[in-house]
């Protein structure tokens, strides 16, 4: 199971590319990841707008801009734009830097761009629309219930504290690494939003 299993039967070839972006992610090839999901939002605009507009990438943003009318194709927009920037600047950059935060950040709007795509341009179901990216997904390769979180934190409980004692300790509050990390994650996806936003 991974997060792009609904493109399966949309669209293969758009399928295939994105898993090889998380794979690329997931062996820590970052840059690669963004070039690809670069990809992944190029061919997306191919498959709108089929071959007759078979141009650049921008000249494809831009027509499908100018087009967009409702809230989540203007969201589709913003997150091609996104994917561009980020793909171009991993491609051409004159220096290796190994940014997980920001692959991460282009494969979730990979992800909201692809759900968008599916929804809107390919009639999928809307249910797809209740889909959220998985983190834990992506780095284990499984996913985690709710119940499963719940067993796994109740079972790390020492079964055998004794009642009796007189003195009673103050529990410390423990956070998952994962929590720890989407909540790092985020805060600095909302700081590259406002870099973005201000450049």
């Amino acid at each position: 199971m991974a997060n792009f299993d609904f493109l399966k039967k949309i669209d293969k070839d758009l399928y295939e590319i994105i898993s090889e972006a998380e794979k690329l992610y997931t062996a820590e090839f970052f840059e690669q990841c963004m070039g690809q999901t670069r990809r992944f939002g190029e061919l997306m605009c191919k498959s709108i707008l089929k071959p007759q507009h078979d141009t650049n990438f921008d000249e494809m943003l831009a027509t499908l801009k100018d087009k967009a009318v409702s809230i989540p194709e203007k969201e589709f927009i913003d997150d091609l734009y996104f994917l561009k920037k980020q793909g171009n600047l991993s491609v051409h950059s004159s220096k290796v830097k190994k940014d997980g935060i920001a692959a991460l950040e282009c494969l979730k709007r990979a992800f909201e761009a692809s759900v968008n795509f599916a929804v809107f341009y390919k009639k999928a179901n809307k249910n797809i629309l209740k889909k959220e990216y998985d983190i834990e997904l992506l780095v284990t390769g499984k996913t985690v219930s709710l119940k499963e979180k719940y067993e796994t934190l109740k079972a790390k409980e020492n079964p055998l504290k004794q009642s009796y004692t007189m003195k009673q300790e103050s529990k410390k509050r423990s956070f998952s690494l994962f929590w720890i990390f989407v909540g790092i994650s985020s805060i600095i996806s909302a700081i590259l939003m406002l870099i973005v936003m201000i450049i």
